[in-house]
């Protein structure tokens, strides 16, 4: 019996997740399509237990005119894990990780109302906040470089991928994590 491989390609047996508050909610489930049909929808926390490139795929088609476009999304993170695999030679699957784990910020500021006087807190980021906000990044970065440029979205979010996997300062979602670190750092 040969075993299952995401679509078809990519082995997630063998995916390392080094942060340990996120093992439990980056889930690896061998599929060959990532598309679950939303059976989590009504249970609690239910999206820790989807693939996570399928939560990838969500977060694509998630605003305006590609809302709904499922095949179009997974299509789109198909070949971006591709390009992935081109550039850097090892398992997309596992750059996606590594991406996730470098873009997830650790803690961020809620506002605290006080006497009628508003101040911002620091509070540590839930572990499934933190991949939440990671996808964001990751899609958002994608989405704003290949807004009015002619690169295709799937060339934009496989160089955000690897950019954030090697912990670039250059990419958006680590931008992104260490402003919200540092503005949580200074509500400390």
């Amino acid at each position: 019996m040969s075993e299952i491989k995401l679509f078809g390609k990519w082995d997630t047996s063998n995916v390392q997740i080094r942060d340990l508050g996120l093992r439990a909610y980056i889930s690896l489930n061998p599929v060959l399509v990532p598309h679950s049909c939303g059976r989590h929808e009504h249970k609690r926390f239910g999206k820790a237990k989807i693939n996570i490139v399928e939560r990838l795929a969500n977060r694509i088609m998630r605003p305006g005119k590609n809302g709904g476009k499922k095949a179009l999304a997974l299509s789109i993170v198909d070949n971006a894990l591709e390009l992935v695999y081109l550039k850097t030679g090892e398992n997309p699957v596992q750059v996606l990780v590594r991406a996730i784990e470098n873009s997830a910020p650790r803690e961020e500021v809620t506002r605290i109302s006080y006497g009628g006087v508003t101040y911002p807190q620091s509070v540590d980021s839930s572990p499934q906040r933190r991949v939440d906000l990671a996808l964001r990044f990751i899609t958002d970065a994608a989405r704003n470089s290949a807004f009015g440029s002619n690169k295709p979205i799937e060339e934009c979010l496989a160089d955000e991928i690897v950019m954030a996997a090697s912990n670039d300062p250059k990419s958006y979602a680590v931008q992104k994590r260490e402003e919200i670190e540092r503005i949580a750092i200074s509500a400390r």
